[in-house]
């Protein structure tokens, strides 16, 4: 299986992510060919390899056509005032420039509502995945701007979430995604930077209000680093969300490719977005645990049942127990453990202080899992959590609800749980074919 991994150690955005994408070694006379299909006006775009950081990487730029500036420094969707500098370098390698194709070269892009874009799309001649894809994340950036400024999906209109150029960066990550063809995307946990940042509305704190509604509820990892000013933009952001499918650690894989999207800020650390694909075969892990077991016939089934619940709030991976005929044919109970290698002492102590038991076996064993991600799965009945596993080259997956967020919602709503775990999986399953 062939998988793309998006390393955000310095945040996302548009920008960035076509960078990433195309710096894999996507070729660009396809990738500029399919983006022509987009009848846009008031653009060109310029790619170039540069060093940052002496690390050499890919930079995208979309630039406007009333722009004076050389480089036109969109890394924050053009809702911020242009306060944050722009690209001056005068590189010397090979750079590639398109210029849009469109029926009007000053059409203005001032007033775009989430219908003039998916209209703008649909008339297209991109493929259905790219119209597909990009409609979902321009869905995400809308819905959010539409909370954060108390407007409906009507009255919210792109100058607000940037213009032309993200349309164009939504466009292209589409566009390059179609080309990489690869069978799943995952994504780091996000990282964002802290303090303020002048925007068109004002000074707002980071991360930014459409930022911090989209991660509302998704259940995305978010880590907050020392630095004074905003890795993450709401285009950025909604691509992220809206394309992969859970957060985390590497997977492991062969690497074939490795990309750097260059970022426009000055952060004093290598502000970028990695790209990596590989290819895994099977997604099993070997690692090492310890089996703790006890033979016990002097402690109730209520106390039994207790004491599993502690094991397992203390950290035990597993706790089970087994009916067992023990010596002088009295029933008894095995009571099994699987845990970390040197968690087996504190949870020897549980066992000892909770039941009768006055000696327990331990011994240490390999065991293979499947590599697992833990997605949020948005229902008509509620959020609830699901464990997602795929085995090999198959497409098919292993989808587990999680069992507390579903007993939640079967409660509250008062529902059988089955239902609710089989609209949990249903809608899990159909996310994962929509990435």
């Amino acid at each position: 299986m062939r998988i793309l991994y998006l390393d955000c150690f310095s945040g996302i955005s548009g920008d960035m992510s076509v960078a990433a994408l195309l710096d894999l070694g996507i070729d660009e006379a396809r990738f500029t060919a399919e983006l022509a299909k987009l009848e846009l006006a008031g653009y060109r775009i310029e790619i170039k390899k540069k060093l940052k950081c002496g690390i050499m990487g890919t930079d995208f730029n979309v630039i406007l056509q009333d722009d004076h500036a050389h480089d036109h420094d969109h890394d924050h969707d053009h809702d911020h005032t242009h306060d944050h500098g722009h690209d001056h370098a005068h590189d010397h390698e090979a750079h590639t420039h398109v210029h849009a194709q469109a029926h009007t070269a000053h059409e203005s892009h001032d007033h775009r509502n989430l219908f003039d874009i998916e209209t703008l799309i649909a008339n297209s001649a991109l493929s259905p995945y790219v119209k597909n894809l990009s409609k979902k994340i321009f869905r995400e950036v809308a819905v959010a701007e539409a909370s954060v400024h108390g407007k409906s999906l009507e009255e919210v209109h792109f100058h607000e979430v940037g213009a032309v150029d993200s349309i164009v960066d939504i466009i292209a990550t589409a566009i390059c995604l179609e080309l990489l063809a690869v069978d799943g995307i995952y994504a780091s946990a996000l990282h964002d930077g802290q303090g303020s940042i002048v925007c068109a509305h004002g000074v707002m704190p980071v991360p930014v209000p459409a930022v911090m509604a989209m991660l509302k509820d998704s259940g995305i990892p978010l880590v907050i680093e020392d630095v004074n000013t905003e890795l993450i933009t709401p285009t950025g952001m909604a691509i992220i969300k809206s394309i992969a499918q859970a957060f985390g650690k590497m997977p492991n894989i062969e690497i074939e490719a490795v990309g750097y999207g260059l970022g426009k800020r000055d952060t004093g650390k290598f502000n970028a977005l990695r790209a990596v694909v590989g290819e895994t075969g099977t997604r099993a892990i070997k690692d090492k645990v310890v089996v703790i077991e006890t033979n016990i016939d002097n402690t109730t089934p209520e106390i039994l049942g207790y004491t599993v619940e502690k094991l397992l709030e203390a950290g035990a991976l597993d706790a089970y127990q087994i009916p067992i005929q023990m010596k002088k044919n009295r029933a008894g109970t095995l009571l099994g453990v699987i845990c970390a290698e040197g968690d087996e002492e504190k949870l020897a102590d549980i066992i000892f202080a909770e039941t009768g038991s006055i000696g327990v076996r331990t011994y240490g064993c390999e065991r293979f899992i499947l590599d697992r991600t833990q997605v949020s799965v948005a229902t008509q009945l509620g959020t609830a959590r699901a464990k997602v596993t795929q085995y090999n080259v198959s497409r098919d997956v292993k989808i587990a609800p999680e069992y507390e967020d579903c007993k939640t919602l079967a409660k509250s709503l008062n529902l059988p749980l089955r239902t609710v775990y089989e609209v949990v999986a249903e809608q899990a399953r159909l996310d994962l074919e929509n990435v």
